[in-house]
């Protein structure tokens, strides 16, 4: 989303993470600094768990 315009410049947000990764206890985040995207991981469990969805995509061809 970042290509069209800067969105959620601030904070950090979860993205869908696998429900393999997820049943292992595992979740991915992601932020954008720097004018960069950055993905990272983490348990589900962590203190990120207060990090909630801005948006949800849906892309149709």
């Amino acid at each position: 989303m970042q290509p069209f315009e800067p969105f959620d410049t601030k904070t950090s947000s979860w993205i869908f993470t696998p429900d393999e990764n997820r049943k292992l206890g595992g979740a991915l985040f992601g932020d954008f600094r720097y004018n960069r995207v950055f993905i990272y991981h983490n348990g589900a469990e962590s203190y990120y768990v207060s990090i909630g969805f801005r948006a949800k995509l849906v892309l149709k061809q």
